[in-house]
């Protein structure tokens, strides 16, 4: 396989212990480039403990995870960031003394913070404060620009965690359910932004049990069940499998649906 060929994210044979109790075990994929990639599953599948994978804040029991082909084993989250990682997460917490502008030209202006001195040669916030407002408006959000995160809807804090994750220019950006909290117009209108997102370049991966708008903007989806990996593959064929049905519905009502659905094809 050619460079240009090789996956963005390598996730290898990962395997998470928690005091003797496994909440992922032996779990594989990959994330290519463009993709808008839905990683699924039922409450308690080992989907959020992959991300903390990802991003460093737990460490694997044994497996690997590559960006670019690189292994970031041994990575703290932040040099993991600069690498080009970016988290949206699914608890919002704004600095909530900071404007909603001043929240993402901080995030803009993390490269200046690598060493002391570079952060006393740059004083300037002109390119930062440029970088959030155009984030802003390309979110929908820019008239609570100058306003307090403390007084703003879960439908724009959800906006504004997104804006600061891509103000720190992410080569993949991870959500951690998005959607969740929001109701079904607002879910469909960020689900929106997340495909323009993608569309313009950034790769993603979406946790979220919105399964509606997962099977509407994901082009390929991962789907755990008690920290296994059940299914991979594009969404259709992956929702009709019988496996996932069962873990979604439990075994009962997966055999059943799938029996109404036998029925009603040999009817037609």
């Amino acid at each position: 396989m050619s460079a240009q060929m090789s996956p963005l994210l390598s996730v290898g044979a990962v395997t998470v212990q928690f005091d003797g109790v496994t909440a992922i075990s032996d779990v594989s994929f990959d994330v290519n480039q463009g993709e808008l990639l839905g990683l699924i599953g039922p409450n308690g599948a080992g989907k959020t403990t992959m991300l903390r994978v990802i991003t460093g804040v737990v460490r694997q029991t044994s497996g690997s995870v590559r960006l670019e082909g690189r292994s970031l084993e041994g990575l703290p989250t932040h040099l993991r960031i600069r690498r080009g990682l970016a988290l949206s997460q699914q608890i919002v917490r704004p600095f909530r003394d900071m404007s909603v502008i001043d929240n993402v030209a901080l995030a803009a202006g993390a490269d200046k913070t690598v060493s002391p001195v570079k952060a006393l040669l740059h004083t300037g916030r002109e390119r930062e404060l440029k970088i959030g407002r155009d984030l802003l408006s390309r979110l929908g959000i820019e008239r609570h620009a100058d306003e307090s995160p403390q007084i703003q809807p879960m439908g724009i804090l959800k906006r504004l965690e997104l804006a600061r994750a891509l103000a720190l220019a992410p080569k993949l950006l991870l959500l951690d359910e998005p959607l969740a909290g929001l109701n079904s117009k607002e879910a469909r209108l960020l689900a929106d932004t997340i495909t323009e997102i993608n569309r313009s370049g950034t790769t993603v991966v979406m946790i979220e049990h919105n399964l509606g708008e997962v099977l509407r903007i994901c082009h390929r989806l991962v789907v755990l069940d008690n920290g296994e990996k059940i299914a991979e593959g594009e969404p259709e064929a992956v929702m009709n499998n019988a496996t996932v049905r069962a873990a979604y519905l439990g075994s009962g009502a997966a055999a059943a649906t799938q029996a109404t659905a036998g029925d009603q094809h040999a009817e037609a």
